[in-house]
């Protein structure tokens, strides 16, 4: 796996993660609703550790900086 990920993004992903997470915690969202998106919260997690996405792959993207060879 080659890392697609910028550090932006994976900060972001993480924090989108512990908003929902607290979402559920203080039982803002409940239900159905509330599983999908800590299911989500689980792989933006993920995604963010190991600094790949396998959509952004599938869809050509990466917001990983490139390293230029001098």
């Amino acid at each position: 796996m080659k890392k697609n990920m910028g550090g932006t993004d994976r900060i972001v992903r993480f924090v989108i993660a512990l908003i929902v997470l607290a979402l559920y915690y203080f039982e803002v969202i409940g239900g159905t609703l509330a599983y999908v998106l800590l299911a989500l919260s689980v792989i933006f997690v993920l995604t963010s550790f190991v600094s790949f996405c396998p959509l952004y792959s599938i869809f050509g993207l990466s917001t990983c900086k490139v390293k230029t060879e001098v």
